[in-house]
């Protein structure tokens, strides 16, 4: 099965730019995988034309299964902790063009507190609290058999992002085969030994334009990867990974 993960900022090409439905749905299809991890997307919000994007993605590859996990509920600038089911959010999902026989969220450490947290240039200090985080997880029933895959995005706190890294990996222990994708805000060897899993994708995802590192991954066990892959879709500041897994042995 072809595997895919793209933090998709809510469908826009900046983070002040308008949403293009058209574009993004071509972007999702052109990827052209069997299942697909999806971070900071939208769900009724205004800024992306109401759209639930999730649905959209999903049609656009095909996909047969999907769910979408909102972490942030409201508009920017207005988020609360509660909506119903059709109401603004934002979040993370998964889809699949593959079956799935079981679907599981996992919800991850958050920090209690706010945090000092150097940023910018010239640099300067700003206090900052984080949002919730979640990962979503699907046993994808393919050619080959089952896979566990997941997708997340973790905290931009240096630190806790390995804090959630591992809790994950230990909420997921008896998964195997398992594949995590998403945006982990964590460099490729931090994200390797944090989670005791093997990078599948390698390459420079984050900014979109003139890549500078890696904090977007597929890490797997019980895994063999090939034909990795590293797209630069139309729209995002991140670039989007793919490789095609199947069960070791």
């Amino acid at each position: 099965m072809r595997l895919g993960s793209w933090n998709v900022l809510h469908g826009a090409a900046t983070a002040e730019g308008p949403v293009d439905l058209d574009r993004f749905a071509s972007a999702v299809a052109g990827l052209d995988v069997d299942v697909l991890g999806l971070q900071e997307v939208d769900r009724a919000q205004p800024r992306s034309g109401g759209a639930d994007l999730t649905t959209v993605a999903a049609e656009a590859m095909g996909a047969v299964e999907h769910r979408f996990a909102p972490t942030l509920h409201g508009v920017p600038g207005a988020w609360g902790p509660d909506g119903t089911a059709d109401s603004p959010a934002y979040g993370i999902a998964l889809l699949s063009r593959l079956p799935v026989v079981d679907w599981r969220v996992v919800p991850l450490p958050r920090l209690a507190h706010r945090v000092p947290l150097v940023v910018g240039h010239p640099r300067r200090v700003v206090v900052v609290r984080d949002e919730p985080r979640v990962a979503v997880a699907a046993r994808v029933v393919g050619p080959h058999g089952p896979v566990t895959v997941v997708t997340t995005h973790l905290t931009f706190i240096p630190g806790w992002n390995l804090v959630q890294l591992r809790h994950l990996v230990r909420a997921l222990r008896d998964e195997e085969p398992l594949v995590v994708t998403g945006d982990l805000n964590l460099g490729v060897r931090r994200a390797r030994l944090g989670s005791g899993l093997q990078g599948l994708v390698r390459g420079e995802t984050f900014p979109a334009d003139l890549p500078r590192r890696q904090i977007d991954h597929l890490l797997g066990r019980g895994v063999v990867a090939s034909a990795p892959r590293v797209h630069h879709p139309p729209l995002s500041d991140h670039r989007a990974l793919s490789a095609t897994v199947v069960p070791a042995g």
